[in-house]
């Protein structure tokens, strides 16, 4: 009882359940009590100690319906077993290598039409074969030939070649090619089962990994999920003041005070620490025409940060400057970043402009504590760049921070002004997928801004 159940508590994690082990053992109990008889009675007992809320209640329906089906089998036609063939549930005997006297346990199977028993024998062998670690759909052939094998394929194959009669060697084919396509169908099955969760994973791996600007519209939402959990998390670990021991430095006395019971012999050492402040930010984001597909989830950052982050203070721009800290605070996601981008967004544009309004009024909020964070591709449409606005900034905070979609072979060429700001930023970086998004914002997080 407890092979399966452990297997369903594996599946029932993939499809996105919550189970603790203190749960899991509490729902081996239970079906240890009701048993496997009763199959409806079975699904009411794990969904109560299981399924906390409505959607895992009907998520753990669907594992449970697809994990207890017994695939194609149960529902096939029996054919008319043949005569002098075993009747259906018996087992016959096999020789060396699953042959029995009829050629084959597997052909005696088929000839008979035992649907129960080739069903037990597919488990059997699919658990010898180790298809609970299927992860891939490209494994689906390779486990359906394994599980036949292990079934007895080549005693079969033998069996058809050495038919006397036609009929039954037409009849074993047959009987082969329906088993292969409803091993395939059970290995399918047990993909959708076991590897779901490794799948999402895997997907949201390769989705953090690819350029914003190429991400496809079914997997916006997706990626909104993406960025907003990486948002709260860096917020989360960064948004508070730390503290950080300085390696190497003793801090003589909090040491002696710390050893007076043994006569001030250092048995314990205590090192110096300096403290990490909570990060201030000033973010500018482009979200001209040139980078409209990407500012989006930038913009989405930006909300999600600033929900877990006091003190972080955003801006947009294509030609003008527009303070939207109000608008990510007051307003839900839905109707912020279609708000900014009909404010700000879709215009040609100019980074001197931005750079200038900036200067004009927001300039009293960068100290030496600030950090200065700017997303774009610095391409000003042959505008002035105003490069001495940005050393004025870079002057007075505490770092400024370039992220640039575009690569780095592109800096420079055309409209682009990367080369002649990129000397007054302590970073510039490319930043054109979630993943270096977090890795950037993360290390200046880390260091405190």
């Amino acid at each position: 009882m407890e092979g399966p159940l452990l297997d369903f508590f594996r599946a029932a994690r993939g499809a996105g359940l919550r189970i603790s082990p203190a749960e899991s053992i509490d729902a081996t109990r239970a079906a240890q009590v009701v048993g496997f008889a009763d199959r409806e009675r079975l699904r009411d007992t794990l969904a109560i100690v299981m399924a906390k809320t409505v959607e895992e209640k009907r998520e753990f329906g669907a594992v449970f319906d697809l994990f207890f089906k017994r695939g194609d089998f149960a529902a096939a036609e029996p054919e008319a077993p043949e005569a002098g063939s075993p009747p259906s549930g018996a087992q016959p005997q096999t020789g060396g290598e699953g042959e029995g006297g009829g050629g084959g346990q597997l052909a005696q199977m088929l000839l008979a039409g035992d649907q129960a028993a080739l069903a037990a024998a597919v488990e059997q062998a699919a658990a010898e074969a180790g298809l609970s670690n299927i992860a891939l759909f490209t494994q689906v052939n390779l486990f359906t030939r394994r599980i036949l094998e292990r079934m007895g394929l080549q005693a079969l194959e033998r069996a058809i070649a050495a038919a006397p009669e036609a009929e039954r060697s037409g009849r074993l084919r047959q009987g082969r090619e329906r088993l292969r396509e409803q091993v395939k169908a059970f290995v399918e099955q047990n993909l959708a089962l076991y590897a779901r969760g490794e799948n999402e994973a895997f997907r949201e791996r390769m989705l953090t990994q690819t350029r914003l600007s190429a991400i496809d519209r079914r997997d916006h939402e997706r990626m909104r999920l993406l960025v907003r959990a990486m948002a709260r998390r860096l917020a989360t670990q960064y948004g508070r003041n730390r503290k950080r021991d300085r390696r190497g430095v003793l801090d003589v006395r909090r040491t002696l005070r710390r050893n007076m019971g043994w006569d001030g012999i250092p048995f314990f050492t205590i090192w110096k620490q300096e403290r990490i402040q909570k990060p201030k930010l000033v973010v500018l984001c482009d979200v001209s025409g040139s980078v409209a597909a990407i500012a989006q989830f930038l913009l989405l950052f930006l909300y999600s940060l600033n929900e877990a982050l006091s003190g972080l203070r955003a801006f947009a721009f294509s030609g003008n400057l527009v303070d939207v800290s109000e608008i990510l605070e007051r307003n839900p996601i839905e109707a912020a970043i279609p708000e900014v981008m009909a404010r700000a967004g879709f215009g040609s544009s100019n980074y001197g402009m931005a750079l200038v309004d900036f200067e004009t009024a927001h300039m009293r909020l960068l100290d030496s504590q600030t950090t200065v964070i700017i997303l774009g591709d610095g391409r000003g449409n042959r505008t002035e760049a105003r490069v001495d606005v940005l050393t004025r900034m870079a002057d007075r905070a505490k770092q400024i921070v370039w992220l640039n979609p575009e690569y780095r072979t592109l800096w420079g060429t055309g409209d682009s002004d990367m080369l002649r700001y990129a000397p007054h930023c302590r970073v510039t970086a490319v930043c054109n997928t979630l993943q270096h998004l977090e890795r950037v914002i993360g290390e200046l997080l880390r260091d405190g801004g």
